[in-house]
């Protein structure tokens, strides 16, 4: 009968952490194991650590590797470590709450990874106030038929726009076949007005690229060929995959700050669990300077009401 590896205890700054099973297989097609995972999240630890700061968190799962079921966690399970820090977020609708990872250290990150989390998709507020974003996520999500070419050539129309409006944005792959742009801003809104923003701010894109792009909201209703810009990434409890989270696909894609100079060069399958940590050692984290600035909101939202004035509706609902 066949025995399990031995545990083994990883420094993660400055706590300990024990890897239960380290050489269980996660990724089959690349022969990596849990503990290469492990060492992936540590070799970009800077980087996932200033992604996830102080943001509430949901955990992809994979207790048996990416060939078994992946499982959405929001809740922190019993007998987590006392240093383990967390956030309680609730649920009105559902007349409930839970209380989420929320990572302020390294150790952190590498416990999650230890529960066999492969992907970290944090909200796009932070703790101190829940409720009010300070991140405006701008996710360029190409539908069915509509290539890479596409993606990169509406990049830089919204990079454009944020050039006009005097907004920094911190593009990423997003590990799949799309872009993220991520822009700090003041949180001093709801969900609902950011929501609104990045609508007006979509429309705006879509004007300039009306032959590529398209807000419509209902899948079924828009053109596969066009991209969709997701404004409702920013609706409250809405996630997605953080800088430097790995994807859980056979690939092991991550999703990686990339600079606007390199848009029209890189190719997002080149960004993996394997590549990833040498570029992040020779470059660094390209969202370094992310926090640096916080943006105001004031004049996409005037676009907003400009928009609803003239007849176009507002941001549609979600769960």
């Amino acid at each position: 009968m066949a025995t399990k590896p031995p545990a083994v205890e990883v420094e993660a700054g400055e706590h300990t952490v024990r890897i239960s099973n380290p050489g269980r297989v996660y990724f089959p097609e690349l022969g990596l194991t849990k503990l290469d995972l492990v060492h992936y999240y540590l070799s970009v630890g800077d980087g996932i650590v200033r992604a996830l700061r102080e943001r509430p968190c949901m955990l992809h799962r994979f207790p048996d590797g990416l060939a078994g079921e992946k499982v959405h966690q929001k809740r922190v399970p019993h007998g987590a470590p006392p240093w383990l820090q967390t956030v309680r977020v609730t649920f009105p609708r559902y007349n409930r709450h839970a209380d989420e990872l929320c990572v302020t250290r390294l150790g952190e990150v590498i416990w999650a990874v230890q529960m066999s989390t492969v992907e970290f998709h944090p909200w796009n507020s932070r703790r101190a106030d829940t409720e009010k974003p300070d991140e405006w996520r701008i996710d360029l999500d190409p539908m069915p038929d509509c290539d890479f070419a596409t993606v990169r050539r509406v990049a830089h129309v919204a990079h454009e726009v944020l050039d006009e409006l005097g907004i920094t944005g911190f593009p990423k792959t997003s590990g799949g076949r799309g872009l993220h742009v991520y822009v700090r801003v003041k949180p001093e809104y709801g969900f609902g007005d950011v929501r609104r923003a990045a609508l007006a701010f979509a429309r705006e894109v879509e004007r300039r690229a009306p032959d590529e792009v398209t807000t419509t909201w209902w899948r079924k209703d828009r053109d596969p060929a066009k991209l969709f810009v997701d404004y409702n990434q920013n609706a409250r409890d809405h996630t997605i995959a953080s800088a430097y989270s790995v994807r859980g696909n056979q690939r092991g894609t991550v999703s990686t700050p990339i600079r606007w100079d390199e848009i029209d060069e890189v190719d997002p399958d080149d960004f993996t669990i394997v590549t990833v940590p040498a570029r992040f050692a020779e470059r660094g984290d390209l969202h370094a300077a992310i926090d640096d600035k916080a943006h105001d909101l004031r004049t996409l939202l005037e676009w907003a009401e400009r928009d609803e004035r003239a007849g176009l509706e507002g941001p549609a609902e979600t769960d």
